[in-house]
């Protein structure tokens, strides 16, 4: 089984998607099996982190934007792609951090995930946008 999820971002940050993902997987009447997500975007990631404390969301992107900050900072000088904006290719580089992928295990018709664990569009550029994310259930 396949399907799109679309996450509307408003900017930089992360955007959890588990229930619309756990939905789906329990529509899908598969008892075992594994779900495979992939991003179809070259400046935003997919992750697996921690859902309970939005602080951790926060210090994830201040990490990540200390890291790779936007290329009208000095120290990202020496970058040639700058045309679509200051943070187009910093977004790049941090989608080359993260994974854009991620493999799920399914049991008893539902995500095998931690307690806390919840799945996240990192969205690594200023302006919203609309991301697609296309899910692979087997």
């Amino acid at each position: 089984m396949q399907h799109d999820f679309t996450i509307q971002t408003r900017g930089q940050g992360l955007y959890e998607f588990t229930h619309e993902v756990q939905a789906w997987v329990g529509a899908s009447g598969l008892g075992n099996g594994l779900l495979t997500l992939f991003v179809c975007h070259t400046s935003c990631s997919l992750l697996v982190q921690e859902s309970a404390d939005p602080d951790v969301q926060r210090d994830l992107r201040a990490y990540f934007s200390r890291l790779v900050p936007p290329s009208s900072d000095p120290s990202m000088a020496y970058l040639r792609h700058t045309y679509e904006g200051p943070d187009d290719m910093p977004g790049h580089i941090k989608a080359a951090m993260m994974p854009v992928s991620l493999s799920l295990p399914v049991r008893s018709g539902a995500l095998v995930l931690g307690t806390w664990q919840g799945i996240y569009l990192f969205e690594h550029r200023d302006a919203p946008h609309r991301r697609r994310v296309a899910g692979h259930l087997m």
